[in-house]
């Protein structure tokens, strides 16, 4: 049976602090994600190695920044090891089937991350807002979710689930500045414009998703995102103390064999090589 909510602390956006500077500068702020891809790529290459899976998980409100913060995260990875699924509305054939379904044919490979731009959480989300999941279907969805995870953690995959949190006042900005730049107004729809009219119900429904959804092995993490280089860096420093809890990213030694024949030829000394301390 999944674990029941309430081992971690409650989110209510409310009391979120979106007033966090920490970058006075630019410089500051690429060297602190500067350093943080790096150790990203360090975990992904430790997670390729030992065939580890992970997922990551982006929920929060149109044009919070979820975009932005899923390309610093993968900048520095190597393609082959991750895939972004950026989810929209079910198709009809899926819409036939449980709503699970489609993420399941989506779950990462070993050695790999699946990054996941919105997920099943739209169950609770928009569908319980915009009434496209009847009552008794989104209210059984946090039982149904809470087992689908735990199936997963159990079958070692780690799990980090961010929500992007931005005012009311923040999103209109981005909004009209999406409006302004015609290279940006494609992410500028109806639906962005009349979600705002429901704002207050989305907040009740994320902060009953935290409430229910948020276990030990799979909590939510919630990102204070007014501002982008904040959030962009919180982010990153979630997913990297997630992803490497318990985990020796050290690289691996290196095998004997590849060690003993690039000292022959090569010509680089055994020491160097790494032959005294690799394993066969």
């Amino acid at each position: 049976m999944a674990e029941k909510p309430g081992k971690v602390a409650k989110i209510r956006l409310g009391k979120l602090d979106q007033n966090k500077a920490q970058y006075d500068s630019a410089e500051e702020y690429d060297r602190r994600l500067g350093k943080l891809q790096k150790e990203l790529l360090h975990i992904q290459q430790t997670y390729w190695h030992e065939k580890r899976r992970a997922i990551v998980v982006f929920e929060g409100w149109d044009a919070a920044g979820k975009g932005g913060a899923i390309r610093r995260m993968t900048e520095p990875l190597d393609p082959r090891g991750f895939h972004v699924w950026p989810i929209s509305s079910p198709t009809e054939e899926e819409q036939g089937k449980h709503y699970l379904y489609r993420f399941w044919t989506k779950l990462p490979g070993a050695g790999t991350f699946a990054i996941f731009d919105r997920s099943w959480y739209g169950r609770v989300l928009v569908e319980r807002v915009e009434n496209f999941a009847t009552k008794d279907q989104w209210k059984r969805a946090y039982d149904e979710i809470n087992e689908f995870e735990r199936l997963l953690t159990d079958d070692g995959v780690r799990i980090v689930k961010l929500f992007l949190h931005i005012t009311p006042e923040e999103q209109l900005e981005r909004f009209r500045e999406r409006m302004k730049n015609p290279y940006k107004r494609w992410k500028l729809t109806e639906e962005d414009l009349r979600n705002r009219a429901k704002w207050d119900d989305y907040v009740k429904a994320a902060e009953a998703m935290f409430d229910r959804t948020s276990t030990s092995h799979a909590p939510w993490h919630a990102v204070e995102a007014n501002s982008k280089w904040y959030a962009r860096i919180k982010v990153l420093e979630t997913v990297t103390a997630a992803l490497k809890e318990g985990v020796n990213i050290a690289p691996p030694p290196v095998n004997g064999n590849v060690a003993r024949m690039a000292a022959e030829v090569l010509g680089i000394p055994p020491d160097l090589a790494g032959v005294g301390a690799a394993k066969e």
